[in-house]
């Protein structure tokens, strides 16, 4: 007789002493025996168990010493085989055990093979119980037992038992039948009274109280259990799929995989994830699904392109059913050996399901791959298991893709719309208000969304020179241009002497020599017409001549841009510069707003021109969650001066970095009177409202071209920072931060400043200074808010 003994025996604290006996099992056997059921026909056996009881008292009396089950090993297995019926070995799972300690003495065949299989370093221990659960659940089969009260615990025991066979893991939900053993208190049991019962029920995790009420060994169990087993396994995979969908995380396909393995008894399937896009009916570029795939390759391939056999293509992508194909090399020979069949052969597949999930409403579908490396082990009977696990691919599929919706919609929000998120409160609102208007009245109106009395600020860093730096670009791509056509009609006139090419030499001469001399409107446009109109059909004849000819028209067509077809060179490194530059402001800008926010929540836009401008509104209005105080007003104008000097810095050290050498000029506009903004529904953005706030925007739009007064030179201009204002008192409170920011050596000399009136605007002011550029500057390690509002305190 096999004995297993737990390692939970010598090591688990029980309130029970466990005493194995089969008193009930002769109390069953003496009745069979007895003169009532002389004409039974288990009489006679059963006089014969009795006289084997009375051989072997302990079996009776009970023993703790777990060695007496290999001495008595025949006799019991004697006495338990009426609850082991032969034709039953083989298929139920089921032993004889000892509660709590699992201590099991005897096995139906299955159970044993069971064990057989897991190997011989395995232990056959509960899931998930501890010691202070195991007690705990021991005291309520006492209180039940022997006190009469009912604990509804209902949390059954799990095992998990590897099949070394397949290389998987089984999973078994076990139940107790312990209608052959008995409980008595000891004399050191503590008697339970209803009080006592209802202060355990409001105490469940309270080890402490469940081990005063039931001592250490305080009671005897006396007899034994029969442990039944039930494989599980489809259940817990659908659960623990359930649990891993629900969990999500970058280790999600490894974790299904290995739930598969185990729910088919695969231990080296495959497990892959696609999405397909259905409008472009291609793979989306999305890293994570395409690495996971199984049947892509980590390639990007177009579903019309043959690809897929006709099979797949109208099965899978048009009617969304499930595809088997369970020996791929029969397959390979239907196809042709198609591009699917060549990624299933080199990935060592050969059987394989696809699942076709729609991902959402906006048509894109997922497809779950599921492999094997063996023909025939995935087919069209085994796929029936999936049956329930379908629908909960479906629902994390679809909600899978509504997260990666939000995700691009408040993309979207963040960066193509001018909802920002200070405000976005008050649109939550107002759409709110909507809706519960519009169950009742189908006229509802949205709310204008307007905040009053609020705060401007503005800034920009333009890059200077920019429409002379272009020009300059595209006269240098066209002189580079020009020259080339010119070098092939020297070397055609060589090989041919022709007089049209001393023709088409003069005209592309002359219009060299008007680019040299300086671009004008509509030049650029004439030189491109003119050189695909007649230039090019000539290049085609050309380059027929001889192989050296072809040569050169080559190095000429080569130097052009494949899009453009014409030479972007210098405009490229240009475009590039202003691109790196503009970024590495934007970027700058926008960590440092997000610091900004955290002082007080205020409306915040930028946007890229060549160079960065951006308009900050605080106030109350903005938020509810805070109050405002002027003193969040000065400290965001105290901000904005410092960050600006940084981005200073910042354009300063890239230049470096840039083909061409771009400076920028710094301007802050100071406006002391509170305005209102209102969100334009028709421009889907804030604009100012009111007449009166309306010069405002005109100064914003004309102050980077004013200049001082008196002179022909412009306000801004690279290495200084113009402060424009109107009112006195706006000086005042920027000198203070400059004579701040001075004492930092950060800033240099200031200018006091007078500015020709604009058109529309007079009296305006500025103050202007000089940028301290620091050594070795590093945007990661400029002064956080919180630092700048440190040492303002210090």
């Amino acid at each position: 007789m096999k004995i297993i003994e737990s390692s939970l025996v010598s090591e688990v604290e029980l309130p029970l002493q466990l005493k194995i006996s089969f008193k009930k099992v002769f109390d069953l056997f003496e009745k069979y025996a007895g003169k009532d059921f002389i004409n039974h026909p288990f009489h006679s056996s059963a006089i014969n168990m009795v006289q084997l009881f009375e051989k072997h008292p302990e079996l009776n009396d009970g023993f703790s010493d777990y060695t007496l089950l290999d001495k008595y090993k025949e006799q019991i297995d004697l006495l338990l085989n009426p609850l082991f019926p032969e034709p039953l070995l083989l298929n139920e799972i089921k032993a004889a055990s000892i509660p709590f300690s699992f201590t099991s003495f005897k096995f139906t065949d299955r159970f044993e093979n069971i064990l057989s299989n897991a190997g011989d370093d395995y232990e056959l221990n509960v899931r998930n119980f501890g010691d202070d659960g195991m007690y705990i659940m021991a005291c309520t089969f006492i209180l039940g037992f022997v006190y009469g009260y009912k604990v509804d615990v209902k949390r059954p025991f799990y095992f998990d038992i590897p099949d070394k066979t397949t290389g998987t893991m089984k999973y078994y939900r076990a139940s107790f039948n312990a209608d052959f053993s008995e409980i008595t208190p000891t004399k050191n049991a503590p008697s339970i009274t209803e009080d006592d019962f209802k202060e355990l029920l409001n105490n469940f995790e309270n080890i402490e109280l469940w081990k005063e009420k039931f001592p250490k060994d305080s009671y005897i169990f006396k007899g034994f259990g029969i442990v039944s087993l039930f494989d599980v396994t489809s259940e817990e995979m659908l659960s623990s799929i359930k649990e891993n969908l629900l969990a999500g995380g970058e280790n999600l396909i490894p974790k299904l995989q290995s739930n598969l393995r185990d729910f088919y008894s695969i231990k080296d399937l495959k497990l892959g994830f696609s999405i397909f896009d259905n409008i472009n009916t291609k793979v989306c570029e999305n890293k994570v699904n395409k690495t996971n795939s199984l049947i892509l390759n980590d390639t990007e391939i177009n579903c019309n392109t043959g690809y897929f056999c006709n099979g797949i293509m109208q099965k899978v992508f048009k009617d969304h059913k499930t595809f088997i194909i369970s020996d791929v090399e029969e397959y390979g020979k239907s196809t042709n050996k198609n591009g699917f069949y060549q990624n299933l052969y080199k990935s060592n597949i050969q059987s394989i399901i696809l699942i076709p999930i729609k991902a959402s409403s906006n048509g894109d579908l997922a497809l779950l791959e599921i492999a094997s490396p063996r023909a025939y082990e995935l087919n069209s009977v085994n796929i029936n298991k999936l049956k329930d696990i379908i629908p909960v691919f479906e629902a994390a599929v679809k909600r899978t893709s509504e997260e990666r919706q939000n995700i691009l919609e408040a993309t979207i929000q963040e960066n193509y719309t001018s909802i920002h998120n200070s405000v976005k409160w008050r649109f939550y609102e107002a759409a709110e208000k909507y809706h519960t208007e519009r169950q009742t009245n189908d006229n509802a109106k949205l709310d204008e969304i307007v905040f009053n009395d609020v705060f401007p600020l503005f800034g920009q860093s333009d890059i200077k020179g920019s429409s002379m730096a272009r020009n300059s670009a595209i006269k240098e791509d066209l002189t580079t241009q020009l020259t080339l056509a010119i070098a092939v009609l020297k070397d055609a006139c060589k090989s041919e002497k022709l007089p049209i090419y001393n023709e088409l030499m003069f005209r592309v001469s002359s219009y060299l020599n008007d680019v040299t001399e300086g671009l004008s409107a509509g030049d650029e446009i004439n030189i491109l017409d003119f050189l695909n109109r007649e230039i090019y059909p000539v290049f085609s004849h050309i380059k027929d001549i001889n192989t050296e000819l072809s040569q050169k028209v080559s190095v000429y067509m080569n130097r052009l841009d494949k899009n453009l077809n014409v030479v972007y060179e210098k405009r490229k490194e240009y475009e590039n510069s202003v691109t790196l530059l503009n970024d590495k402001l934007a970027k700058f800008l926008d960590d440092k707003q997000k610091q900004a926010q955290e002082m007080f929540p205020h409306y915040f836009e930028r946007y890229k021109t060549d160079g960065v401008e951006y308009n900050m509104y605080i106030g109350q209005s903005i938020t509810k969650s805070k109050t405002f105080d002027t003193l969040y007003l000065y400290n965001l104008r105290l901000w904005q001066l410092k960050i600006t000097y940084e981005m200073e810095n910042l354009a300063f050290y890239e230049r470096k970095n840039m083909k061409h050498d771009l400076r920028v000029a710094s301007l802050i506009l100071v406006h002391s009177n509170a305005m209102a903004i209102k969100f334009r529904m028709d421009e889907k953005q804030f604009d100012v409202d009111g007449a009166y706030n309306i010069r405002y925007e005109i100064i914003k739009k004309r102050i980077d071209k004013a200049n001082i007064k008196g002179t022909k030179n412009r306000l801004t201009v690279p290495g200084k920072i113009a402060i424009v204002y109107s009112q006195d008192r706006d000086a005042l409170e920027y000198i203070k931060y400059i004579n701040y920011l001075q004492s930092k050596n950060q800033l240099g000399k200031i200018e006091f400043l007078d500015l020709e009136d604009l058109q529309g605007v007079t009296g305006l002011k500025a103050l202007r200074v000089e940028v301290i550029y620091q050594k070795d500057f590093d945007e990661n390690k400029t002064i956080t808010f919180h630092d700048l509002i440190q040492e303002i305190e210090a």
